[in-house]
């Protein structure tokens, strides 16, 4: 890992990995006017929420794009034949292990998600994930600000150190008390090697940091290019 202005990196305080699995599905269904999410497909959502509380998981949740914050690496997607994250739902799925998750996946009423999903979405992207860090287990039960951060790398191991960092920059600067880094298993779509999901309490605990504090571009960006890593943030409300 090549670090950029090391003087300001701190590593993140991570805990220990959990067994967990994940099941993701995103779709793109509505519109984007630039950044910001114009045209919410409410009722789509709706059904896919209905559709996910029948399914006995760990957790099921389902969220809706607000915003995109800023992010990088849009030629080196470009590059790679990838096309640009700009899912406006995702339903996610936590499950007690990796292999509960893979079967949920043949679940009778998750083809029905998948089945509704694809009939609304231009594009949808759907993968089984296993858990490759934390800063501790995001708390779906508050309405919170979620962040799902599709990231891209050539290199894993790199991908995984320049996260360490800039999640510490995170820490430190917005008090993110939370992110669960999900890694596709092998064979699931690469499009992204790594997808993070955190959230805040609110907007004022991070959007200022991302406009006004010079060291998220002249670091966290910063850094994201020097290394070869696409990060691309989604802001969502849960449904």
């Amino acid at each position: 890992m090549k670090l950029i202005n090391g003087h300001v990196a701190v590593k993140a305080r991570v805990l220990p990995k959990t067994g967990d699995g994940f099941l993701m599905l995103a779709g793109e269904v509505g519109t984007w006017r630039g950044g910001y999410f114009a045209s919410p497909p409410m009722q789509t959502a709706a059904d896919l929420k209905a559709l996910a509380s029948g399914i006995e998981a760990c957790e099921a949740n389902v969220f809706r794009a607000v915003l995109r914050t800023p992010g990088e690496g849009d030629e080196l997607l470009a590059a790679r034949g990838i096309r640009p994250a700009r899912y406006d739902i995702v339903v996610l799925f936590r499950t007690a292990s990796v292999e509960a998750a893979q079967a949920l996946r043949e679940n009778v009423t998750y083809r029905e998600i998948v089945k509704a999903m694809g009939a609304a979405a231009r594009r949808t992207h759907e993968i089984v994930a296993a858990n490759a860090g934390r800063l501790g287990d995001v708390d779906h039960s508050q309405d919170h600000c979620f962040l799902f951060n599709y990231f891209y790398a050539d290199d894993h191991e790199t991908l995984l150190k320049v996260w360490e960092y800039t999640a510490g920059w995170f820490q430190a600067k917005t008090a993110l008390p939370n992110s669960a880094l999900m890694q596709p298993l092998e064979g699931e779509s690469c499009d992204y090697g790594l997808v993070n999901h955190a959230s805040w309490p609110g907007w004022r605990t991070f959007l200022p940091s991302l406009m006004f504090r010079p060291t998220f571009r002249s670091f966290v960006l910063a850094n994201f290019k020097a290394n070869g890593v696409a990060a691309q943030p989604i802001i969502y409300r849960r449904v």
